[in-house]
């Protein structure tokens, strides 16, 4: 017997997501302090281009400032979150270890929160650079987190089963702006 395929949801379409990344800068902008110099850090690969959707909208919406913006790479799962290294990796860019942020508040952000892993190994490497403080933005929280650690703005929480997948797909890495539910196959 074989199981049958996955079922895959839209959850959230683009015109959703949009009002969602909206809603989250508008609650990033209200907490940050006049003349606030502000860093804003993607985890790649799909919270980098949500950190500069995020920056945009800072920007041209909020008054803000052009930010600082970085980029991590962390990894610690597949998208399909099968473990890809026993311990989170982060590989730091060549101008990133001479950095000073100490004069900054950081925004990091991710598209989704999931055990806490790669949020936490970011957060200790950012906290090594002495910022004025970090905060944390996710597209999505699946409310699971297994270490302390939580976002600061989240766009939706989605209390789903353990076994199924949120996929987020984010322009470049995919055409269309969405979040779906991955459920897996069942045997008939």
């Amino acid at each position: 017997m074989h199981p049958s395929a996955e079922v895959r949801s839209c959850l959230y379409d683009q015109a959703e997501l949009d009002a969602v990344l909206q809603a989250m800068a508008s609650q990033v902008a209200a907490r940050l302090q006049p003349q606030q110099r502000l860093a804003v850090i993607g985890i790649l690969r799909r919270g980098a281009p949500l950190a500069q959707r995020l920056t945009d909208l800072l920007v041209q919406r909020h008054g803000i400032d052009p930010p600082l913006r970085l980029d991590l790479s962390v990894k610690r799962y597949a998208d399909d979150l099968t473990l890809l290294y026993p311990e989170t990796r982060l590989d730091e860019q060549a101008g990133h270890a001479e950095l000073d942020l100490s004069e900054h508040s950081l925004l990091v952000v991710d598209d989704v929160l999931y055990s806490g892993h790669s949020l936490l190994r970011v957060l200790q490497y950012l906290a090594r650079k002495q910022p004025q403080q970090i905060r944390v933005a996710v597209l999505v929280d699946r409310c699971v987190a297994r270490l302390p650690v939580h976002a600061d703005v989240v766009g939706v929480w989605l209390q789903v089963a353990p076994g199924s997948i949120i996929d987020c797909h984010v322009p470049p890495y995919e055409t269309d702006f969405q979040i779906d539910l991955v459920q897996p196959g069942r045997a008939p």
